[in-house]
């Protein structure tokens, strides 16, 4: 049975108030993710419709090498024999131009943190390149498939700053990063995030920071189930909404769900049930209001795509032609 404070939380969100902070915390009162979907649900209706948006994007992996080790992560790797450390100029505009053809719009760059930071395999492509860094060298090539595919560049490099954000907004629509969360507790021994200092909540917010002082349309979010509790996802979101009613440039919150993938250490680690991933969706809605896009990636939850609608969900991000 919810508290007073709890159902004073969700008459003001339901009304499309703005929740407090203690507001938003008093949602953990409400364990069951039903009275939070219905009025999230209806906000999302009040601020979108029944529309719900998705982008083509073609993905252009940069690098697979980062000087992160986060303990789910598929994507990065060491460097590995025969395997070169970046694609070269040629091999990205081939990657955009396919799709391009394909009736993609955008082109989302993915890539490791700094890796250059980390090995010398990096530091030497870049050097053979006639780039400094990794960031230098992405410049570069967002600014060639903008011009010469017409694609539109999102950059999702890592940790940046105001700098480098204000020089990467002039061949990018949009960049982003996302937080996952803010616990500090996630970065200690035995936490998904020890031994990634690119995943120092200070920092990344730092770097959600720099883009709105730099003006630059900004995606970010969390990442459930790997080991966060209820209200530490709250306080996540609260730092996001923080930060966007300052700057007023997160363009989208996304919520995703953590998956174990054979191969990682948290391989054996148990995944977020849908229940929980619904609960966030709803409270992100309540506490963002309705104009906010809040997205959420569709085939990571194939099975729960209608639940996840009914949550006050609007956009789906990433769509392959």
């Amino acid at each position: 049975m919810m508290t007073r404070s709890a159902e004073q939380s969700l008459a003001l969100a339901r009304n499309g108030e703005r929740l407090s902070d203690a507001e938003a915390l008093a949602l953990l009162d409400i364990a069951t993710p039903q009275a939070l979907s219905e009025a999230a649900e209806a906000l999302c209706l009040a601020g979108h419709g029944h529309a719900i948006t998705y982008s083509k994007k073609v993905f252009i992996p940069l690098t697979k090498l980062c000087r992160d080790v986060c303990h789910y992560c598929t994507f990065a790797h060491p460097p590995r024999d025969g395997t070169p450390a970046f694609l070269s100029e040629d091999e990205v505009l081939e990657i955009a131009r396919a799709g391009a053809d394909a009736g993609c719009n955008e082109a989302l760059f993915t890539l490791g943190d700094k890796p250059e930071l980390r090995y010398r395999a990096a530091r030497e492509a870049l050097d053979a390149m006639g780039f400094a860094t990794t960031l230098d060298y992405l410049e570069q090539a967002a600014r060639r498939v903008i011009e010469e595919t017409g694609l539109l560049p999102h950059l999702n490099p890592g940790l940046m700053d105001e700098d480098t954000m204000r020089r990467l907004r002039r061949v990018s629509v949009s960049q982003g990063i996302m937080l996952e969360s803010a616990s500090e507790r996630l970065c200690e021994p035995g936490g998904p995030h020890y031994g990634s200092p690119d995943k120092a909540p200070k920092a990344r917010l730092e770097t959600i920071a720099a883009a709105g002082r730099a003006g630059v349309p900004f995606t970010t979010g969390i990442l459930i189930g790997i080991g966060e509790t209820r209200r530490e996802r709250i306080e996540t979101l609260l730092a996001i909404r923080a930060l966007h009613e300052q700057y007023g440039h997160i363009q989208e919150v996304i919520v995703q769900n953590f998956r174990a993938k054979p191969g990682t250490r948290m391989s054996a680690a148990a995944e977020p049930a849908l229940d929980e991933q619904v609960w966030t969706i709803a409270v992100a809605r309540l506490m963002f209001g309705p104009q906010m896009n809040i997205q959420s990636p569709p085939n990571l939850r194939p099975e729960g795509l209608a639940p996840l609608v009914r949550a006050g969900l609007n956009d789906w991000g990433v769509s392959r032609p």
